[in-house]
């Protein structure tokens, strides 16, 4: 079974019921989750040897983020304990033309002021197939900044897949930050996860002809956006995925995979929204499950096109559950990609 890693910050998730606004609640719901945590829980639920790699605080708020992924199958092992606080972010759940709203309270936190003698790389990455981390991880400090491109330095000097979703966070660094620091984690990522914002704020590459606000997607614009990041730092593969917002309760949704030579794109899926919180990493983490699935000659997996059509509707289905993890098995997904998508009850 393929060992995964994957490495970033375990957060405390705190959100008014429903579509409360902040303003309006004197009380919120606890859960837990973070970019590549909800990755690792993914292909946890995929069945995969998932490993998760970070720093809690060691009390029971520590206690209880780390049980939040462990119920899922997700492996511990190198999760470093220490520090003082839990990295927090509150969610308020927009509706209609009311955009949603997340407020970060993650300074100072356990995982961003760990350092290398939390992580013996040569440890984790024994026996590891794959490593995943976004560009949040990088964002949340110069000690991150500096961890994620040891993590990555290590990988690729023991042989394994890194890939990267560029998740830019304008509340965590700006434009400039990103790129020189991104900069250098592409030097070693095999597989380039993106959107047309990502490439743009990151990477300074902008896609033509294309506004997803007003729904004008020029998917010719679309292919030379990746295949210019293939280029500019070298990426076996490139994804993108293509969301048009009309608004904050009704998306459509799909995505393209550039394999170095071709490239190919989901069917589209108009999507009324339960939660959008975690779609990047739900596709993310079935986009890994899928390109291990077709080295391996899975007959469900059996092209690029297929492992495209897994992860969008993988995403999917995580913008209809609510919280952080994509909670679905490879069975769900796989009817989704062989469905008409009209979401019928299953007697």
């Amino acid at each position: 079974m393929s060992k995964i890693v994957t490495f970033g910050e375990l957060m405390l998730r705190l959100m008014p019921e429903g579509h409360h606004r902040f303003v309006q609640v004197n009380n919120f719901n606890a859960e837990f989750g973070g970019a590549e945590a909800n990755v690792a829980v993914s292909l946890a639920n995929y069945g995969m040897n998932s490993y998760f790699v970070t720093k809690l605080p060691e009390h029971e708020i520590g206690d209880s983020a780390l049980n939040s992924i462990r119920r899922f199958g997700v492996k511990t092992d190198f999760i470093a304990r220490g520090g003082d606080r839990l990295g927090i972010y509150f969610l308020e759940k927009g509706a209609s033309q009311r955009g949603s709203l997340c407020i970060y309270d993650r300074k100072n936190s356990s995982f961003a002021e760990s350092s290398s003698n939390d992580y013996d790389w040569n440890k984790i990455f024994k026996e590891a197939e794959w490593f995943h981390v976004t560009g949040v991880t990088p964002a949340l400090s110069k000690k991150t900044a500096a961890l994620a491109i040891e993590a990555c330095k290590a990988a690729k000097a023991k042989g394994v897949t890194v890939s990267c979703d560029l998740n830019y966070r304008s509340k965590l660094w700006t434009k400039a930050q990103a790129k020189k620091t991104m900069s250098e984690i592409a030097k070693y990522v095999d597989v380039c996860v993106a959107n047309e914002e990502d490439a743009l704020n990151v990477f300074g590459i902008k896609t033509q002809k294309t506004n997803v606000d007003s729904g004008i997607i020029d998917k010719n614009a679309f292919i030379k956006t990746a295949q210019e990041l293939s280029k500019r730092y070298g990426f076996k593969k490139v994804a993108i995925t293509l969301r048009q917002s009309i608004n904050a309760d009704f998306n459509k949704w799909s995505a393209l995979l550039y394999d170095g030579k071709e490239a190919f794109f989901s069917k589209e899926y108009s999507i009324q929204i339960v939660e959008r919180v975690g779609a990047g990493d739900a596709f993310a983490g079935a986009l890994i499950y899928g390109l291990i699935k077709q080295a391996e000659k899975d007959p469900d997996f059996k092209d690029t096109k297929s492992v495209v059509e897994f992860a969008s509707a993988a995403s999917c289905l995580k913008h209809t559950i609510e919280g952080d993890f994509n909670q679905v098995s490879v069975k769900e997904v796989l009817k989704l990609v062989n469905s008409d998508g009209t979401g019928r009850v299953s007697r």
